[in-house]
């Protein structure tokens, strides 16, 4: 076990590897497909060994456009795809990505104003925000590899509804340097609230007929979409 290169040796299939999942962890494959929504047929597969998607987008988007071998390509994929880099890849490389944000702020939770309720103005680069107050950059930092720059209003601390907005000094917005591609992309989704629908009758699809051919049977429509990723 020691040495092998990721410390992991499977005695019943040898590359099958640990891997997390929802339900906490299985040793076993993530099979990644890309499915015509025409005909519902797999264009292009691939079989990892890690248990997240979110490298998995442009790899997977690039390969479908090449079996097609389509200039341009639209693409539909749940949030656990959506990752900053892979998405401008697809952009770069003429395929247009519809990919749901993932949500990890507790602010709208915990009664508070989240991102989306911060206005970029981009001809001033600044943001607007609910309190109709302007955010300025303050700086730019260099964040996991990424051109991140900051954003904040010196009217934070004599703002009337702070309590509303942060529990700090001052509310801190951060940016992208390509944070416009991601705008792009949840305007297309706000175009076409329908595209998750979409997917999963498409790509769930195949993995339904699969398992279906291998003697799987359920009566639970969420407990079949959930399994028909891997």
């Amino acid at each position: 076990m020691n040495a092998s290169p990721d410390k992991q040796v499977s005695l019943t299939d040898p590359d099958a590897r640990s891997m997390k999942n929802r339900e906490g962890g299985i040793v076993g494959y993530n099979v990644q497909t890309a499915v015509d929504a025409e005909h519902h047929l797999i264009v292009a597969h691939e079989v990892i060994n890690v248990g997240v998607d979110r490298d998995q987008l442009a790899s997977m988007a690039g390969k479908a456009q090449e079996a097609l071998g389509a200039d341009e390509l639209t693409v539909v994929a749940d949030r656990g795809y959506f990752k900053s880099e892979g998405i401008l890849k697809c952009t770069q490389s003429g395929i247009t990505p519809i990919v749901p944000k993932c949500m990890t702020s507790n602010s709208r939770a915990e009664g508070r104003f989240d991102r989306q309720d911060f206005i970029y103005v981009a001809e001033d680069d600044e943001y607007r925000c609910p309190a109709g107050e302007r955010a300025i950059r303050r700086f730019t930092t260099f964040e996991a590899g990424l051109t991140i720059h900051k954003y904040w209003s010196s009217a934070c601390t004599r703002c009337p509804i702070k309590a509303r907005c942060t529990t700090g000094d001052y509310r801190r917005i951060t940016r992208w340097e390509h944070e416009a591609v991601l705008e792009a992309m949840q305007e297309r989704l706000d175009r076409q609230p329908d595209s998750m629908r979409v997917r999963r009758r498409t790509v769930e699809h195949p993995f339904g007929t699969l398992k279906a051919w291998m003697g799987a049977r359920t009566s639970s429509p969420e407990r079949s979409r959930g399994c028909a990723r891997r």
